[in-house]
């Protein structure tokens, strides 16, 4: 069968146990973090989360990449339950407060719409590092293309090879963790059926935007 237009374009030839294996035989790990409102926060805070920040950052010795991932969620959906929720009121007081609040979000909300923003850490790993060389330095692109070296394609990584760099990816994912959570942020790997949502969502913003996903097959479920 032949590939997709999509499947030709992006550089993933697989997502297994939670990780990313490109076809040039590398992997990634997704990270997705939580947020602080850094503005509320007192000038003696602001300096200790700079300074947390900034040795993380130096106590790393791979490059990891940072994703902000902004997008709308249409809450007409959820306008139109409240809607019914009103109508289905048999106590007038509930019903008039349904009413108000139904009313209230949606004055609320420019054009029913309300923008969120997700945070990602993407994690490299390849099959050279476990020999000494040095890959790790190399950039990668995570919404775009990954890698354009096609000679490096065309071959599946090994089952043994594979959980060698998850190994190794595992414990740089647990490194970031912890020095995100010394800065106050809470940092969660992605498993695959969340990966699947991830890139689904960037190449169908308008069906995510109204809460719809594809159904994952049971055994992806891990």
């Amino acid at each position: 069968m032949a590939e997709s237009a999509t499947q030709n374009f992006l550089e993933i030839q697989d997502i297994r146990e939670g990780v990313l294996l490109l076809k040039n035989n590398s992997i990634r790990g997704v990270l997705m973090v939580s947020s602080i409102n850094f503005a509320l926060k007192s000038d003696e805070e602001q300096t200790a989360i700079v300074y947390a920040f900034q040795n993380f950052l130096n106590s790393l010795d791979f490059s990891c990449q940072i994703v902000i991932q902004s997008r709308n969620i249409n809450i007409t959906p959820y306008l139109d339950a409240l809607k019914d929720l009103e109508d289905k009121q048999t106590n007038e007081l509930l019903k008039k407060q349904t009413s108000a609040y139904r009313e209230f979000i949606k004055n609320m909300v420019v054009g029913d719409t309300v923008m969120t923003k997700n945070f990602y850490v993407v994690v490299p790993y390849t099959l050279m590092e476990i020999f000494g060389v040095g890959g790790a330095s190399k950039q990668f692109n995570f919404l775009k293309q990954f890698s354009k070296d096609k000679k490096d394609q065309g071959q599946e990584m090994k089952d043994a090879d594979f959980q060698r760099c998850k190994t190794q990816l595992w414990q740089r994912m647990e490194f970031l963790a912890m020095g995100l959570r010394r800065c106050g942020l809470e940092a969660i790997p992605l498993t695959t059926p969340e990966l699947i949502e991830l890139f689904w969502a960037i190449h169908h913003p308008e069906q995510a935007e109204i809460g719809y996903y594809p159904e994952i097959l049971p055994e992806l479920l891990k």
